[in-house]
């Protein structure tokens, strides 16, 4: 397994289990402590990843909220959606909401 592959494997681990110790990312890989923290810096510049100290309560998780290949929205994008679906009615706002929903937006209401 190259690099890649086991950084797209680490993050379908984390997204799934949430958090999880540098220890057992590197058993679990076969690699050293220090390689997953290379690959958890590596992965932080493009996933939501959050690194925790401390022996007992410490390792990575990644952000409320994400999970792998799920879709999302800048949120400016969002804000905009947002506004145009507060002058829409009847189909066209049914479709507005589905947007919303294949993109996992928390639509604001009020």
């Amino acid at each position: 397994m190259g690099p890649n592959e086991r950084r797209m494997e680490i993050m379908e681990t984390l997204c799934h289990r949430r958090q999880e110790t540098m220890g057992n990312l590197a058993f679990e890989f076969g690699v050293s402590v220090r390689t997953i923290k290379n690959d958890i810096d590596h992965l932080s510049l493009s996933y939501p990843l959050e690194t925790i100290c401390g022996r007992y309560g410490g390792g990575v998780r990644v952000a409320d909220g994400f999970y792998m290949n799920r879709k999302y929205l800048k949120p400016v994008q969002q804000e905009l959606l947002e506004r145009l679906s507060a002058q829409l009615s009847c189909d066209d706002l049914t479709v507005m909401n589905s947007i919303f929903k294949d993109f996992a937006l928390n639509k604001k209401t009020g």
